[in-house]
């Protein structure tokens, strides 16, 4: 039977030794009211400790808080997650060996919690092969002192595979936007479902509490069945919230067009791109579209790429899908990204990567922030800064095509383009093509295996993927290879017979023509 309490009431069922899974996206629909209140516990009474928390995506601001409110001295013993981004004080404990941590995909952590709920031992799934999170490298161990292997590799017909071990679930906090008295709840206000469903029903058939957090609560009868995203019969607790601890996402209290009650007018009087380093790189990313192209985009430069599409006159030829669970219309960035708007559909996060996973996603658009010869990217672990993978490994790994997006050099670059050429007015100190990458988030190995096309598109050349490493086939006008390309680089790539050089029109200051590119 649903009970509707207090905060401080709800958080007196976890107990000591919990694993406690929290919902939400990044900074996107967080249970803040809840978490606060769990956190304040822990500071007044030094209970519960020893937590362990199941967290797929980096549920914070940067600012203290979302998951940071249980960032506290023997608040936690475990963390289990896709990204820590967003929890910098989580970040820490985990790299000064103070609590034990597994990085894991986003979307492995998702099914992991619908195995759960159905019982299984675990998720088995190609996700992960050649990465960190293979047991054959670090296993997602994230630091010295976590110890248990929780990935397994296994062989199925003769194909390889990980298995990710379930984990039970005691204790869930998850939010909605409206509860009746019988604990269904609905989610019209909130920018994403998530994986609210599946965290419930995981805690829920582990024997274990679901904890929700609302804005409202209604009499019962009054909801429409259709609209109910969790049961009542999963919910043991609802939390009415103030608006103050029920934002949309941490940036707005609520826009609403991210819940997709209204459709945001299309700005047709956008001021042209500049001609910066970032358009440059957008460009030529652009320039791989293909007619009719699913595709996915990372933060940085690949969020420019519907930008670039629309000025060259081909966005109507893309559409853009969030592993939140946006189809279709335009994503956001900041800190509200993992929402859309003008989106045509919102599915959940789980059944996001079982599209992805399955080998629907066209197009990946990502970041690099390391690249070594093989091909190799890194975007997880950088010394001390440890912001983990997220979804950039289901992604990589089952896109039909990846096209990865960086600098050749940062850390001071100054360029000038015009006129068709591109000059290197100030050289980075730092090369992001390195000798090797400090951990294989992305592995050119497998890719390679799987015959899947990966480009490497760069402001002054463009690489590509091959069985033997990364071959440069594109130098841009104005750039010497030698000199300019490999002379920075951490190794020496291998070099096309047909060296070509870059489409000077990228270089020029107007929007690039795509209709005779896709």
């Amino acid at each position: 039977m649903t009970v509707r309490q207090s905060r401080d009431a709800a958080v007196e069922c976890i107990d000591d030794g919990d694993t406690v899974g929290v919902g939400g996206f990044v900074a996107v629909g967080i249970p803040e009211y809840v978490l606060e209140a769990l956190g304040e516990r822990y500071a007044e009474t030094d209970h519960p400790r020893d937590l362990t928390i199941y967290h797929p995506a980096a549920e914070g601001d940067r600012q203290g808080n979302g998951l940071s409110h249980l960032v506290q001295d023997g608040m936690l013993e475990c963390t289990i997650a896709s990204h820590w981004g967003f929890t910098p004080d989580l970040m820490k404990k985990i790299v000064d060996n103070e609590i034990k941590a597994y990085n894991l995909p986003f979307g492995a952590m998702d099914h992991m919690l619908r195995d759960t709920a159905a019982g299984k031992p675990g998720t088995i799934s190609h996700v992960g092969l050649g990465t960190f999170v293979d047991p054959r490298q670090e296993g997602a161990k994230a630091n010295d002192i976590t110890e248990e292997d929780i990935v397994e590799l296994m062989t199925v017909d003769g194909e390889e595979y990980l298995f990710y071990q379930s984990v039970p679930i005691d204790v869930a906090i998850i939010r909605g936007t409206t509860a009746d008295e019988n604990g269904n709840i609905t989610m019209e206000r909130e920018a994403l479902d998530s994986n609210v469903l599946a965290m419930a029903q995981a805690a829920h058939n582990s024997g274990g509490t679901v904890i929700a957090q609302v804005e409202r609560v209604t009499e019962s009868g009054t909801l429409t069945a259709r609209d109910v995203a969790v049961p009542g019969v999963l919910v043991d607790s609802v939390v009415e919230a103030p608006q103050s601890h029920h934002q949309q996402t941490y940036a707005e209290d609520y826009n609403p067009a991210y819940s997709g009650e209204i459709k945001q007018p299309t700005d047709d009087d956008r001021e042209p791109l500049p001609l910066d380093v970032r358009t440059i790189i957008a460009r030529r990313a652009a320039m791989e579209l293909e007619p009719d192209s699913v595709i996915n985009l990372g933060v940085g430069v690949p969020e420019l790429v519907p930008a670039v599409a629309a000025e060259g006159g081909v966005d109507d030829e893309i559409t853009q899908t969030v592993e939140s669970g946006p189809v279709g219309g335009a994503a956001s960035g900041g800190i509200s990204f993992g929402t859309a708007v003008n989106h045509e559909a919102l599915v959940s996060s789980t059944q996001q990567f079982d599209f992805y996973d399955g080998g629907g996603l066209d197009m990946g658009f990502l970041g690099m922030a390391q690249a070594d010869a093989m091909g190799n990217i890194n975007v997880s672990r950088f010394g001390s800064q440890l912001p983990g993978c997220g979804g950039f490994i289901n992604i990589t790994q089952n896109a039909e095509k990846v096209v990865f997006c960086g600098t050749l050099t940062t850390d001071g670059l100054e360029i000038e383009a015009g006129d068709g050429e591109l000059s290197i007015e100030q050289e980075g100190t730092s090369t992001k093509f390195v000798d090797s990458v400090e951990q294989i988030t992305f592995s050119g190995e497998y890719a390679v295996e799987i015959d899947q096309p990966i480009v490497y598109v760069t402001e002054r050349a463009v690489f590509e993927l091959t069985p033997e490493g990364l071959e440069l086939t594109e130098v841009a006008p104005g750039i010497d290879a030698e000199d300019d390309v490999i002379d920075p680089m951490g190794f020496e790539p291998l070099v096309a017979d047909d060296l070509a050089e870059m489409n000077p029109a990228l270089f020029a200051d107007e929007p690039l023509d795509l209709t005779d590119a896709i």
